[in-house]
């Protein structure tokens, strides 16, 4: 039963992010904190929403979304060839969104996990030494910006 419920339950949110990702731009305020919290989750899902929705944001011009980036800071965007660079993209835009709406404390470690979990996505994709030295540098990047990101 408990399968059951936990699958019923991930069904329902799936179709309701679903619901959110594909939102018309005229959604309406109230419906621009749901959207926010969408493409700023963990998941490969809320990712890959966002980066479909960043290709297009004059889409999203009436959400009044801050799609400003500079990447990866300080950083370098492709570390040992690594491509952080979208990565580091959605991290500004949940910290600059977030810190519009006066929310940023409550969500920033949300934030910098997603990063982190976007970041070893990217690392997936590589195997032995590779990717040992991508996942070093994934979690350095998630330190840097979970001690001194703000």
């Amino acid at each position: 039963m408990r399968r059951r419920t936990a699958l019923s339950m991930s069904a329902t949110a799936a179709l309701a992010f679903a619901a959110l990702a594909t939102a018309p731009a005229q959604a309406a305020p109230a419906d621009k904190a749901q959207v926010l919290a969408s493409f700023t989750q963990t998941g490969a899902s809320s990712s890959n929403a966002f980066q479909a929705a960043r290709t297009d944001p004059s889409r999203w011009s009436a959400s009044g979304f801050d799609w400003s980036t500079d990447y990866c800071s300080k950083s370098p965007d492709n570390p040992f060839g690594f491509p952080f660079k979208l990565s580091c993209a959605r991290h500004d835009f949940g910290y600059r969104n977030y810190k519009a709406a006066g929310q940023f404390p409550a969500n920033k470690a949300r934030v910098d996990s997603a990063l982190y979990e976007d970041l070893k996505r990217v690392c997936s994709a590589y195997g032995g030494v590779k990717k040992t030295s991508c996942d070093a540098t994934a979690w350095t990047y998630y330190q840097a910006v979970r001690n001194l990101g703000g």
